[in-house]
């Protein structure tokens, strides 16, 4: 890996170093035959995470064709690994006597610890402290964010958790029922998420996971949606990604936002990855 050295991380990187090394990561990743966790394929993601968190003035809207392409497949080849790795890690969990006690097995567990408290005191500074009813749509297989939110700021709210892919949500439910009275307070339902309408009504707060809706039209679809069957005054919370983490997560543009109204916008300069859009639907 010595062509993939990572520059000094206090000064900004050149957009064209940025790019070039990117569009070889990417080059690599497409020759595996499989992106299930091994020592290449988080090695690749090890780098590719380093450079896309580094310091860059990259504007993602100002790539060329043959980039943003890359970007594309790039983004889709980022959540099939992401879903095997929290597949992978959540079968180990449930062969453990207490999983929920070890969650920070997990190798991005601190990441999401920090992105779960800068969403919660955004959703704190703008009204929403103990909701009675979550939705989190995107949970996967280890439901991290619904389980930190529980057991650490949201400790009386109820959360039901929606993916599309029913093994997933099989190993989350074994996860979480280690726990009693855990398994109370969440709820796994395996279902497509532009089919659930009067039940979006239920929720204080939604969140929309940053993987849920790949392109561009999709996002914009799932979000008019979800706008058009949540409650009014109700909140969604929208993951996107800002600068060069935009390699790595679909970016949701204000733009795509016009119905709602915009309540903050949270793009993180640490090791946090995803941005924090916090949206209300009107209450007129």
């Amino acid at each position: 890996m010595a062509a993939l050295q990572i520059p000094n991380s206090e000064s900004q990187i050149p957009a064209e170093l940025l790019i070039s090394r990117i569009m070889q990561i990417h080059a690599n990743l497409s020759k595996l035959e499989s992106l299930k966790p091994s020592k290449q394929v988080n090695s690749l993601f090890t780098h590719l995470v380093k450079f896309c968190t580094l310091p860059s003035s990259i504007d993602i809207k100002a790539l060329p064709q043959e980039v943003q392409t890359m970007r594309e497949s790039l983004i889709v080849l980022c959540g099939r690994a992401e879903g095997l790795l929290e597949l992978e890690f959540a079968t180990f969990l449930t062969k453990l006597p207490q999983p929920l006690n070890n969650l920070n097995l997990f190798p991005y567990y601190e990441n999401y610890v920090k992105l779960a408290t800068i969403e919660y005191t955004i959703l704190s500074e703008n009204g929403v402290q103990q909701p009675k009813k979550v939705a989190f749509v995107g949970s996967g297989p280890m439901p991290l964010t619904s389980l930190i939110m529980a057991s650490h700021h949201m400790k009386s709210t109820h959360f039901d958790n929606f993916d599309i892919d029913e093994a997933a949500n099989h190993v989350a439910r074994k996860i979480v029922s280690s726990d009693s009275q855990f398994e109370k307070r969440m709820k796994f339902q395996t279902c497509d998420i532009m089919e659930v309408k009067e039940k979006l009504g239920e929720y204080d707060c939604i969140f929309l996971a940053a993987l849920v809706g790949m392109s561009k039209e999709e996002k914009v679809k799932i979000l008019g949606h979800i706008r058009k069957y949540m409650q009014a005054g109700g909140v969604l919370l929208v993951r996107s990604a800002n600068g060069a983490r935009a390699f790595l997560y679909p970016v949701v543009e204000e733009n795509e936002l016009l119905d709602f109204e915009v309540l903050s916008i949270f793009h993180p300069t640490n090791d946090v990855i995803n941005s924090v859009v916090l949206v209300r639907k009107p209450s007129f």
